[in-house]
């Protein structure tokens, strides 16, 4: 993992807002990058200095390329590089001489970087291309400047009009991070339909200096970015990123995130059930509910989240409250009953309230609609909008204003008047302003589902920050986004892992090893023996008592191996499932442990498994040999308090069995939140076990007790 450091808005001014660029690389070809980097330079001239360098000489828009960095007239604080890689190097340690700050590199192609330390004779590209990023940043870095890629796209600030990128980015508030440029392009061209855009871009290519959570801070800081959003594969210091998130969520920035779902659970599984039910997704979704942000599947989804929640004002918890902290109240009006109803449904498949309005309000609505319009909700303007087109923006004030709906959604025709009939245009633009008046007057959402495009009205809702949909679940699935977000509390960003690990290390991942280890820490266990053979088994039993169980060791997913022999009453029995366990395992080595048969017990799942960015990620869910088949499961970051424990049961899909399902006395919570705590603080302090597992762990009235432990060395 990444050393942490501290990013400050001036730290990384000069990436943003420098006074001064060279593009090393122009071109006068616009097929070439360079061109597209020198003229998006150029375009902010007038605020910086500008300087193009290309040692074969030429111009562009009336500036000439000089040869060198040597050359220029004015020592450059930001210089972009887009030459080949062989003289990425050179350009970096010539700019370094002669005192810039920061470097965003665009080249690809890291191997022919060189180091000077041999990383090109590496007999794996891949490694070599590493080594040769690496050295490229540390050479950066020894000199106190800042390295953005290398492999990237560049970086635009629309505030300070920097444009160091190849496209077209629309100006707005929306703030992207992002390892995709052409993902990132695709997002922008969706903001500029909506009549939005980038307040700023960084694309983070390799993030072999700069990353993830030094850009996103950057957009915490910055006045003009309102939602943030990201798009990350790589999260490095997963728990930096974390905390960053936290950070946002704090500071009232929205950060949306993307990722890929790439998961290495059918190669874990194997191993230990822990290693098939955390998948690299799940530990982001975690994250991001944890810190605050939202996860997101889509250009499309993130974009129509972005929309909603600049026009509910950007801010977790800035839709106003719903008695007893319940989901998003949503009033609807529809063009027709089919419209409205199923506008309805989308919205309370997705979590949200639709619901019935006061005696009052249907009065107010009333009043506008034909004989026989629908004045409960979803309000059903039956024709009373082809009457007076006036009557959309009647009908949405009063409910807007009613209060009694966080946000209302007008679902249908209204946009395509001027379509049919291009009279209606400048009337039809009239109430789209109305609505936006109502909107402002309210200081409540409004949400326009429409079968209109690109119509003069639509443009007029977009530029006064209305969002508009083409299709109802897009607004559905924004403005339950947006309710999440509202209702997201506190951030619980990761707590600190401990400097020093356990003195001793875990030799191996077997149940007796990981069974004693789990002990130290304050487990409860059946008790138990380990046996090698028949008759030492039986000589165990005397010792333990019956009824017992038989294990056979050195097995992950024993039941299914006939590695366990459950409810054994007496000695024949038990030379019996002896004899049948050796068979079928060919195992050497054998547990002898009393039967525990607690009364109103549940079967719990707990695992710790290390991940690559984020380190060791704690799980519990519903467990015994159907936990993958269930798979209600829940993630947090290790080490946990017991509140968090606590909390973490009580969010399973199945917690119900826990608190007294059908009048069964609850479990003993406190004992099993301790049982996850002991847990989570064993993995966190051995870092060679990647994966430590407990299945099942039996919760009862009277406490908790672990069956069965597993550790995968790592």
């Amino acid at each position: 993992m990444t050393t942490e450091r501290m990013v400050t808005t001036d730290a990384l001014r000069v990436l943003f807002d420098p006074e001064s660029v060279a593009v090393v690389g122009a071109s006068g070809n616009p097929e070439k990058w360079g061109y597209w980097l020198a003229s998006g330079a150029l375009a902010g001239r007038h605020r910086r200095t500008v300087q193009l360098v290309n040692r074969r000489g030429g111009v562009l828009d009336g500036v000439p390329f000089l040869p060198g960095l040597a050359s220029l007239p004015v020592a450059p604080e930001h210089i972009v590089v887009a030459v080949p890689p062989p003289q990425v190097r050179g350009v970096v340690a010539e700019g370094l001489s002669i005192g810039a700050r920061c470097f965003t590199v665009i080249t690809s192609g890291g191997a022919g970087f060189g180091t000077g330390g041999g990383a090109a004779d590496a007999a794996d590209p891949a490694d070599s291309a590493a080594d040769a990023e690496r050295g490229l940043a540390s050479l950066v870095t020894a000199h106190g400047a800042r390295l953005l890629g290398p492999n990237c796209m560049g970086v635009v600030d629309t505030t300070s009009e920097l444009r160091l990128s190849w496209g077209d980015f629309p100006s707005g508030q929306v703030g992207l991070v992002s390892q995709s440029g052409n993902l990132a392009l695709e997002i922008g061209r969706l903001l500029a339909r909506a009549g939005q855009g980038f307040s700023r871009f960084v694309s983070l290519g390799n993030q072999r200096d700069i990353d993830a959570a030094d850009a996103l801070d950057s957009l915490i800081a910055h006045d003009a970015t309102r939602v943030i959003a990201a798009y990350v594969e790589d999260f490095r210091d997963g728990r930096r990123l974390a905390r960053t998130l936290a950070a946002a969520h704090a500071a009232n920035k929205p950060v949306l995130l993307l990722t890929v779902g790439r998961s290495e659970a059918s190669g874990r599984a194997a191993a230990s059930h822990t290693g098939a039910l955390v998948s690299a997704r799940a530990v982001v979704a975690a994250v991001c509910r944890d810190s605050g942000a939202l996860l997101l599947d889509t250009a499309g989804e993130l974009v129509d989240v972005a929309l909603c929640l600049l026009a509910a004002g950007a801010r977790p918890g800035s839709g106003g409250p719903v008695p007893g902290g319940g989901a998003a109240r949503i009033a609807v009006v529809g063009d027709s009953g089919g419209q409205g109803a199923l506008a309805a449904d989308a919205l309370s498949a997705s979590g949200l309230e639709v619901p019935a309005l006061s005696a009052a309000t249907q009065a107010a609505v009333g009043a506008y609609l034909p004989p026989g319009g629908g004045c409960g909700n979803p309000v059903d303007l039956a024709g009373a909008g082809e009457s007076d087109i006036g009557n959309y923006a009647r009908i949405a004030r009063s409910l807007l204003l009613a209060g009694e709906a966080d946000a209302t959604v007008l679902t249908g025709y209204f946009g395509d008047y001027a379509t049919a009939n291009p009279a209606q245009a400048a009337r039809e633009c009239d109430v789209a302003r109305e609505l936006a008046a109502a909107v402002r007057e309210s200081g409540r959402t409004l949400v326009v589902h429409t079968m209109a495009r690109d119509t003069p009205a639509l443009a007029v809702l977009r530029q006064h920050g209305v969002p508009v949909y083409e299709r109802i679940e897009q607004a559905a699935t924004a403005l339950a986004a947006t309710d999440r977000l509202r209702r997201t509390g506190l951030p619980q960003p990761p707590s600190p892992l401990p400097i020093g690990t356990a003195p001793h290390r875990v030799p191996d991942g077997g149940y007796q090893t990981v069974r004693g280890l789990l002990c130290s820490y304050g487990m409860v266990f059946p008790a138990a023996e380990f046996v090698s053979t028949v008759e030492e088994a039986a000589d165990a039993a005397h010792r333990t008592g019956y009824p017992l169980v038989l294990k056979a060791m050195g097995l992950a997913h024993k039941t299914e191996a006939g590695g366990v022999a459950l409810g054994l009453d007496d000695e024949a029995a038990l030379r019996r499932a002896f004899a049948r366990m050796r068979e079928a395992t060919g195992a050497d080595r054998y547990a002898v442990e009393a039967m525990a048969r607690p009364p109103y017990a549940v079967e719990l799942i707990a695992g710790v498994r290390r991940d690559p960015a984020f380190g060791p990620v704690a799980m519990v869910g519903i467990g015994g040999v159907t936990a993958e088949l269930l798979a209600d499961t829940v993630l947090a970051m290790a080490p946990l308090t017991p509140g968090r424990a606590r909390e973490l049961l009580l969010a399973l899909r199945h917690a119900p069995l826990l608190t007294g399902w059908r009048g069964a006395p609850a479990a003993h919570l406190d004992a099993a939140a301790g049982a996850l705590c002991a847990l989570a603080r064993a993995a966190v302090e051995h870092p060679e076990l990647a994966e430590l597992e407990v299945n099942p762990l039996l919760v009862h009235p009277g406490g908790a007790i672990a069956l069965d432990a597993h550790g995968v060395l790592a």
